[in-house]
């Protein structure tokens, strides 16, 4: 018997700039506050561990499946000790702060537990007018950017632009960024959450004072020769009237494909796990384990031995598809 795909509880995070979108959108199951900012659909970091909510690993926590069914789980990737990637849905409904991630190198020298921080983002949802900042203005220095954040003109500095349903964004660590209110999105990014922060748009937190900033390990993490991010062109790989598969981002740390379908089609396991994200409508996954239900919002892990899975919708569907390289 093949292991078979899983589902996972979310892990709700509760953060001032979060909303309500997680439940009103995705079917999250939420509580009365108004600051939900995202759902770990995939965790495997410290205390924080997704749960699977059915079948035979009913009850286990991630890590615990990565010890266990390593190669099961990883296929060719077989020996990995954690599970590599961190799989959210995030509601911006104020800025977040602006941040900066490290690399795997300059991660490990501050927290030897810790990964570097490439990540990207899908957008789901955008109001009017929401924008986001990733990476800086042409040309903008070290000594530059130190003396915007002093001066309070880090704004000028900084690229910030539009963005729309659909969009992809791939963030590399190394790489200034903020999201804008009025953002859904999903995203992708190493297992890591070792984030410093730069500036906080003057705010303050639920104490009553000014949250921490890390100017100095922000400035020694900063590439800055990346220069302004754009949303990624999407590569083409196939396209009919009832499925449109696309590839969005292929890096060294994951590759993302989507799916815009109204038809049934396969997907091949090629001996490595896949993750499923349903970001619009709602369908079926069948495997030789069984059925599995993918409504709006959900997530499903399919274990590298599965060698294929097909997807029904249910009705027109956009969905997620992200694996190791």
């Amino acid at each position: 018997m093949l292991m078979t795909p899983i589902s996972f509880e979310p892990i709700i995070k509760r953060i001032r700039w979060g909303g309500t979108r997680l439940g009103s959108v995705l079917g999250k199951d939420l509580g009365s506050e108004t600051d939900y900012a995202e759902s770990w659909e995939l965790a495997d970091h410290g205390d924080d561990q997704s749960v699977a909510t059915a079948g035979p690993f009913l009850g286990t926590n991630l890590g615990s499946i990565v010890a266990d069914k390593n190669a099961s789980l990883f296929g060719r990737h077989a020996g990995l000790t954690q599970f590599p990637l961190l799989i959210k849905f995030l509601d911006a409904n104020d800025w977040l702060s602006l941040q900066v991630h490290p690399n795997d190198e300059q991660a490990t020298a501050y927290d030897v537990t810790e990964n570097g921080k490439t990540e990207a983002w899908v957008i789901l949802d955008a109001e009017p007018g929401s924008q986001i900042c990733v990476g800086l203005k042409d040309g903008i220095t070290r000594e530059q950017f130190a003396s915007h954040l002093e001066a309070g003109t880090i704004e000028s500095a900084l690229n910030m632009f539009e963005v729309n349903a659909g969009d992809c964004i791939f963030v590399p660590a190394g790489t200034v960024h903020a999201i804008g209110s009025g953002v859904l999105l999903a995203e992708v990014q190493q297992q890591s959450d070792l984030t410093f922060r730069l500036h906080d748009w003057g705010r303050l937190g639920t104490d009553g004072k000014p949250r921490e900033l890390h100017i100095e390990q922000s400035l020694d993490c900063i590439d800055f020769e990346r220069g302004p991010v754009t949303p990624v062109t999407p590569k083409i790989l196939t396209d009919s009237n009832e499925h449109k598969h696309e590839e969005l981002v292929r890096e060294n740390y994951f590759v993302i494909q989507r799916h815009i379908a109204s038809t049934t089609f396969e997907i091949s396991g090629h001996n490595t796990f896949r993750i499923l994200m349903l970001l619009e409508g709602n369908a079926v996954v069948t495997s030789s384990e069984g059925r599995h239900e993918l409504p709006l919002g959900s997530t499903l892990l399919i274990p590298a031995e599965q060698p294929a899975v097909t997807v029904v919708p249910g009705e027109p569907i956009t969905m997620l598809e992200i694996f190791l390289p």
